[in-house]
């Protein structure tokens, strides 16, 4: 009998231990990313999978590339990047419609006026070509995601947008604004909406949000007193302004003049 319970204590431990086993295993797990690997699956000719792939693509293909291809507009000269000094028509061109689609809207939502608009000239990536004008124009002129934002700027800020352009050396886009280069390249004669320059007086300037944020050493916009992020992107705003217009307006009058 002695031996017998010996044993029942023994088994008894023996369960209780498989039982903590048992409950310890099948308890949760925390499993933690320790690598993550990838390679490039080449699709080429050879495979059969190519004419499947094809063949669901094509009517989403053929659905943008017909909304791209639909003329919006018509453009009566080529607009040109690369030909101008201090200001060229395609950067005159997008100053003025960015400033002019984008002001209701401030307008609508502040109850204030833009002044300004101040873009970068290596944000325009190609012409605008002479004839018939579609959304894939836009993209092309403007194939990033950039949106419009709204900088309240004082007096101050617009005096270093003018001294800016000019250590640039470039035709930055820019509209409402003019002003003249002397033979020391320092600048006079700052006009806003045609108004002399009042350095105690709040400025709002339109530009992209690349900018706002000190994009291209505009570091100006950093000391802006207000921003307003209106959520419009510029591309659409080009597109949104070829759907509205039968020619496209090119305004030529002279924005920077140098002595």
């Amino acid at each position: 009998m002695v031996k017998l319970k010996n044993y029942n204590v023994g088994m008894k431990h023996f369960v209780l231990l498989l039982t903590f086993i048992f409950l310890i295993s099948c308890s949760s797990q925390k499993y933690y990313v320790t690598k993550i690997e990838g390679k490039k699956i080449a699709i080429t000719e050879k495979q059969s999978s190519v004419t499947e792939i094809e063949n669901y693509i094509k009517p989403f293909r053929e659905h943008i590339d017909k909304d791209l291809s639909e003329v919006l507009a018509y453009c009566p000269e080529t607009l040109d990047k690369s030909k101008g000094e201090w200001q060229t028509n395609i950067g005159c061109f997008l100053a003025d419609i960015t400033l002019e689609k984008s002001n209701p809207i401030f307008l609508k939502r502040e109850q204030k006026s833009i002044d300004i608009c101040l873009l970068n000239h290596g944000g325009i990536r190609t012409i605008i070509p002479k004839g018939d004008v579609t959304a894939r124009n836009a993209y092309e002129v403007m194939p990033f995601e950039n949106s419009a934002v709204i900088v309240g700027l004082k007096g101050d800020q617009i005096l270093e947008i003018a001294n800016y352009i000019v250590s640039e050396k470039k035709p930055h886009p820019l509209s409402g604004m003019t002003f003249t280069i002397a033979k020391d390249l320092s600048v006079k004669n700052i006009q806003v909406q045609g108004k002399p320059l009042e350095l105690d007086k709040i400025y709002y300037v339109v530009t992209s949000d690349y900018l706002s944020n000190g994009g291209d050493n505009m570091n100006f916009f950093k000391k802006g007193v207000s921003r307003t992020d209106i959520e419009y992107k510029l591309r659409n705003l080009m597109i949104d302004y070829f759907k509205d217009v039968d020619t496209l307006k090119i305004n030529s009058d002279l924005r920077i003049i140098k002595e």
